[in-house]
């Protein structure tokens, strides 16, 4: 006999919303999460006059900049490797970085209206974007590639090696930690508002701690080195470089600590973001 009990397949309620790390609901609605990919590509071309062609533009314009600024004036070398190249490299690694971070970060300000009208998964919003801007991510290391083969053309002795296969890993890792932080930041700043001005300044001085527009030879001093090393980004770019160029320095252990940082910055992000969103409608 047919029951006439109504059956649900997802109960919600206030105590659901801290249960775990919420993997499993956010695999189950993955559907959703390449629907919001879809959404954030098309977006980002909309009404703009060169489309994809800033993601090309962008990084070149940043790249003549730092040549100027940093190798130039100020005469920082770059571990005999061409200056176009060098900066680029970090200038890809820095753009995927920065704007993930960023973005997750303003997940639950720029999802407000959103949030307060369905139920989803709430993690779906940043990982949707940390998987976006691989596409703009690819663009822009698509500039790099054709700058580094006009070297190779030119007879410029760089040197690619194994350990470039390391790169998915590289991105992994730059992905994870940006995710973790990310949900750290917007589970703060929902309460606090005043800390997205600290945010800001800190994302911006968080690039020249890392070995971006320097290679990190060039910090002799001992004390400063072992500071550098603490930033879990440090080992990702000179991994990339290190791969790419057979210039720089590269470390398991360091990668490995990378590693572990992003994992720790992921379980505290996931946990403070699940526990804040019981209560985000109430406090934005």
């Amino acid at each position: 006999m047919k029951s006439n009990k109504p059956y649900y397949d997802t109960v919600i309620s206030p105590d659901s919303y801290g249960r775990g790390l919420g993997l499993r609901e956010l695999w189950q609605k993955r559907y959703l999460v390449w629907l919001f990919v879809k959404r954030d590509i098309t977006v980002q071309f909309k009404q703009t006059i060169f489309g994809m062609g800033w993601y090309f533009i962008a990084p070149i314009f940043s790249m003549v900049m730092y040549i100027v600024v940093f190798g130039r004036i100020a005469g920082i070398p770059t571990d005999d490797v061409p200056q176009p190249v060098f900066y680029l490299s970090g200038i890809c690694l820095w753009e995927y970085f920065s704007t993930c971070l960023s973005s997750v970060a303003a997940t639950f300000s720029t999802n407000a209206g959103l949030y307060g009208k369905v139920y989803f998964p709430r993690l779906v919003s940043p990982v949707s974007v940390v998987i976006s801007k691989l596409f703009r991510f690819s663009l822009q290391l698509g500039t790099f590639v054709m700058v580094y083969l006009l070297f190779v053309f030119k007879g410029v002795p760089l040197r690619p090696n194994i350990y470039l296969l390391l790169f998915p890993v590289l991105v992994l890792i730059l992905a994870g930690i940006a995710i973790g932080l990310g949900l750290i930041v917007t589970s703060l700043t929902t309460k606090y508002r005043d800390l997205n001005n600290f945010f800001g300044v800190f994302v911006s001085l968080w690039m020249y701690a890392t070995p971006i527009v320097y290679p990190l030879s060039y910090v002799t001093n001992p004390t400063l080195h072992k500071v550098m090393l603490l930033n879990p980004l440090t080992a990702v770019t000179e991994t990339f470089k290190y791969g790419a160029f057979g210039a720089g320095v590269f470390s398991w252990s360091s990668l490995a600590y990378s590693f572990g940082c992003m994992l720790v910055l992921l379980l505290v992000g996931i946990a403070m973001f699940n526990r804040k969103q019981k209560y985000f409608i109430d406090t934005i």
